[in-house]
């Protein structure tokens, strides 16, 4: 009869799992008296072999009738320690990806990578559950999983600081608020069972972590706080009068007009709504210059002072012509330069004194924000077809094109922690062009847009005008009527 080796089962560890030792070196582990005896059959021991004989097996911390382990409290935990990990992954991957593959800066970009790489990080701690909470055959899989969770942490952090700013109830909330808090169980769980015991390098673990936390914040603060505001907007913007044409059978002169428009800065902008307008403005000539007295009847003295002479008073402007420049949702990079050339007709009996010229826009910066195009379509507000796009031209002031279309920052961690953001442009030659952006859903049947909008408080308005860099841009160009008949004498 052959002699089979001595068999040597160790004490169970925290996890209630007792190694197997057979001359000095481990072959196994087991959970239970039954995966003991199927380790031994592997290995050619016989079924009928007396386990509590101790010539066959010394037992070590507790006989054949010590197995602490609770395996379904260990599976409760592998599995929430999964389903955390990917829920992070997810989380990760819906921040990063936009940033990855459409910001407009590097920093941007930069980050929307770091985003995919934690991501890739929580897919792994999700793989290094599974060995930790079962045999641990790699003695690093409890770091890739205590990474893991740290990620997590940090993420939520962020993003409940950031929900924090605005305090806005979004669907996401509950989801932000359940993984933080699972990301803290986490922690918690690992902490106790001491993960830092089976890294080979502890201090240097823990120190890749930290600097790697510490890129990753000074990229985010430089592509959400100074990078946005530290570069300005700089255009350059030309209206100039030509010299008219006619014929002496003509009652009327053509006056040619051109626009000019560059984007000289380094920041490439949206051009959400634009206006050209041409005003013929007449007066009475005062040769007592009491003038300069008109200024003090003006009704609202939140606009700018209109303009007043010395020996003319009364002045009237009348629109001659208007139209848009490039259009709504137009886009001027850097460097990019517009140009567009109109004849005015004015007929030569014309009551006005002066014409004036003005080139108009809002732009919202595209370091900022983005706009969703595809939605950015002219609506007529008029006409009652429209829907919630349909106004009273009685009440609203006039007829008008409406135009809008979501908003979102140019940083998506940012975006998942706010309401969506809509922008609404309107254009009339009747009136000045003017744009609004907020969280407003429009939702409310029977409710106007352009009423809701109206409504908004002028505080707010500001202060989303000012979250997404949004600027108005003008130049205009004065010339003498008389000038311009003289000009145009056959």
């Amino acid at each position: 009869m052959s002699i089979r080796p001595w068999v040597i089962v160790e004490s169970p560890d925290s996890r209630g799992l007792r190694a197997i030792i057979i001359h000095g070196e481990k072959v196994g582990s087991a959970w239970s008296l039954r995966e003991l005896r199927t380790t031994l059959r592997r290995l050619g021991y016989p079924d009928t072999m007396d386990l509590d004989d101790p010539s066959c097996v010394l037992w070590r911390g507790g006989g054949s009738s010590t197995w602490p382990d609770a395996g379904w409290r260990r599976y409760a935990v592998m599995v929430l320690m999964v389903l955390g990990l990917l829920a992070s992954l997810g989380l990760h991957v819906v921040i990063g990806w936009p940033d990855a593959f459409g910001a407009l800066t590097f920093a941007q970009r930069l980050i929307g990578v770091l985003f995919l790489v934690a991501a890739a990080a929580e897919g792994i701690a999700a793989l290094a559950v599974i060995d930790y909470w079962d045999r641990r055959q790699l003695r690093i899989s409890g770091a890739f999983v205590f990474l893991g969770v740290l990620v997590a942490l940090a993420t939520t952090s962020l993003l409940l600081f950031l929900w924090l700013e605005e305090r806005e109830f979004i669907p996401a909330l509950p989801f932000f608020v359940s993984l933080w808090a699972w990301s803290i169980w986490a922690t918690f769980i690992l902490i106790h069972e001491k993960v830092w015991r089976g890294i080979p390098y502890p201090k240097r673990f823990t120190a890749g972590i930290a600097v790697t936390a510490l890129l990753s914040s000074v990229s985010l603060g430089y592509s959400t706080l100074y990078a946005p505001t530290a570069a300005p907007l700089h255009f350059k913007l030309r209206a100039r009068f030509g010299t008219p044409q006619t014929r002496r059978d003509l009652p009327y002169i053509h006056v040619p007009l051109a626009f000019y428009a560059k984007n000289d800065g380094r920041v490439p902008v949206y051009i959400v709504v634009d206006d050209y307008t041409v005003v013929g403005y007449s007066s009475k000539f005062t040769p007592n210059g009491q003038g300069l007295q008109e200024w003090t009847k003006q009704e609202d003295y939140t606009q700018p002072v209109a303009g007043v002479e010395r020996y003319a008073s009364g002045f009237k402007g009348v629109v001659v012509a208007s139209g848009q420049f490039q259009g709504p949702d137009s886009v001027l990079d850097t460097g990019e330069e517009f140009k567009m050339e109109r004849v005015i007709t004015l007929p030569k009996d014309t009551p006005f004194e002066t014409l004036e010229a003005q080139l108009s826009f809002y732009v919202l910066r595209q370091d900022r924000g983005r706009v969703n195009d595809y939605s950015f379509s002219a609506r007529p507000s008029w006409q009652k077809d429209q829907g919630r796009y349909y106004c009273q031209p009685e009440k609203c002031g006039g007829k008008a094109l409406l135009y809008h279309s979501r908003v979102s920052y140019n940083n998506n961690l940012i975006n998942v922690t706010r309401k969506p953001r809509y922008v609404l442009a309107q254009w009339s030659p009747e009136g000045a062009p003017d744009m609004f952006v907020s969280s407003y859903d429009f939702k409310k049947k029977g409710t106007s847009i352009l009423d809701a909008y109206r409504s908004l408080d002028p505080k707010d308005v500001e202060t989303e005008r000012r979250r997404y860099g949004i600027w108005y841009v003008s130049v205009n160009s004065e010339v003498s009527v008389h000038g311009l008949l003289e000009q145009a004498q056959p």
